[in-house]
């Protein structure tokens, strides 16, 4: 029996913990930076096979799984551990038993399979070179990410990591199959706040006013010009105002008007140069009509990019792994993602595990209050995690019959 059959044979063995690990996660789940419970779970996982979490953040640590020669190289898995504040609508018997709160975003599949991948790695660490850190990492839904926290608290150090991969779940493929993408992935996203201060009065009398109403919209369309004669059209970029507050009636024109939204790009550059833009555009056009403005851009993640090397790699040994029908290319998607901080710092691969089922109706999308995941999902997501993280130190072990006929 080769390496990768092993893999999948423990993956196969473990699979009815790994269901319930996961049920248990996602049935007792967190907000970012709040995961106590979360983290004194997976500690007590940890040393089920004789590991101490070393604490990092108050909620967020990592282990090291040392193979022989084990400072030879330094590579680390993450998976992130927090939930998000939605009321879950699923009726399954794993619901969330914490009202308002729900993993809907497959952070208790990302710690399920590093959990599993940490088994699997234990029970072969006899088998490679060097040192796989597993990282479990809090807070990766709110600002300013778990991921830059730990980094500043020397999760990558000490000895220092070479490379990382992380995975997160997609509702938009099988499962069964993962999905890979080398170069831009994700993008970086940034909040925009705007307060718009007029002076309101009767509805019937604008001329008595300054109408923020009437601003704010003629700053909503200005803005797209950001977009569409401002960003180089080599550069992927969004920009979308999602919430506008304007408190007044069919007869009140309000005294202010207050907007969120979101700025989206994968160059820092151009980057810097849109917030200033943002924020003059915004203030130009408000004073333009005799009125104020507040305009923030609020810095949120990097862009994401997977280092071509490892994602062709990962993506090679995924092949080996899955089959060639099992794995997916991935276009750019430009929601935000704290792994960006590690892939600022080291060579990172973020690939995609597929969730979907069709027939068993799992098909909602992440951040909703149906979002849940066919668990054969787990099998593949633990066993190719450490199947990966074995390839990248140990680049020749389970040949494929190409390298075989090289050798």
């Amino acid at each position: 029996m080769n390496l990768s059959e092993r893999i999948k044979k423990l993956a196969e063995q473990h699979f009815d913990d790994l269901v319930a690990t996961r049920r248990h996660l996602h049935s007792h789940p967190e907000l970012s930076f709040e995961e106590y419970e979360t983290t004194k779970f997976i500690a007590n996982k940890l040393q089920e096979n004789g590991y101490d979490l070393q604490a990092i953040t108050e909620t967020g640590g990592y282990i090291d799984i040392k193979g022989k020669n084990p400072s030879s190289k330094i590579i680390a898995l993450r998976g992130d551990i927090d939930a998000l504040p939605i009321l879950e609508q699923n009726q399954v018997e794993y619901k969330s038993k914490n009202e308002g709160k729900m993993h809907a975003c497959g952070h208790d599949v990302h710690t399920t399979c590093l959990l599993g991948a940490v088994r699997i790695l234990d029970e072969l660490k006899d088998e490679f070179e060097g040192t796989v850190r597993c990282i479990f990492q809090p807070g990766e839904e709110k600002l300013p990410g778990g991921a830059s926290i730990m980094i500043k608290n020397g999760v990558l150090q000490n000895p220092k990591v070479e490379k990382i991969l992380g995975q997160h779940v997609m509702p938009l493929i099988d499962a069964g199959k993962v999905g890979f993408r080398s170069g831009l992935y994700m993008a970086s996203a940034d909040e925009i706040y705007i307060r718009v201060l007029g002076k309101g009065g009767h509805g019937a009398h604008p001329h008595q006013n300054i109408d923020p109403v009437a601003i704010a919209a003629q700053i909503i369309t200005q803005l797209q010009t950001v977009v569409s004669r401002h960003a180089k059209p080599s550069i992927p970029t969004v920009l979308s105002i999602g919430k506008v507050i304007a408190n007044g009636a069919t007869n009140i024109i309000p005294d202010e008007v207050y907007m969120e939204g979101t700025f989206r790009t994968y160059d820092e550059e151009w980057r810097m140069r849109a917030h200033t833009l943002i924020e003059k555009m915004c203030n130009d056009i408000a004073e333009a009509h005799g009125a104020t403005c507040e305009a923030e851009v609020r810095k949120g993640y990097p862009f994401l990019k997977n280092d071509e090397d490892l994602s062709n790699n990962a993506r090679m040994w995924a092949v080996e792994y899955l089959g060639e029908e099992n794995v997916e290319d991935l276009e750019i998607w430009p929601a935000g993602e704290d792994f960006a901080y590690y892939s600022q710092e080291i060579p990172a691969c973020f690939y995609r595990l597929g969730t979907r089922n069709q027939e068993l109706g799992i098909t909602s999308m992440l951040h909703t209050p149906t979002f849940d995941i066919d668990e054969k999902a787990l099998k593949v997501g633990s066993g190719l995690m450490a199947w990966l993280a074995l390839k990248e130190l140990s680049p020749t072990l389970n040949p494929s019959p190409k390298d075989k006929d090289q050798s």
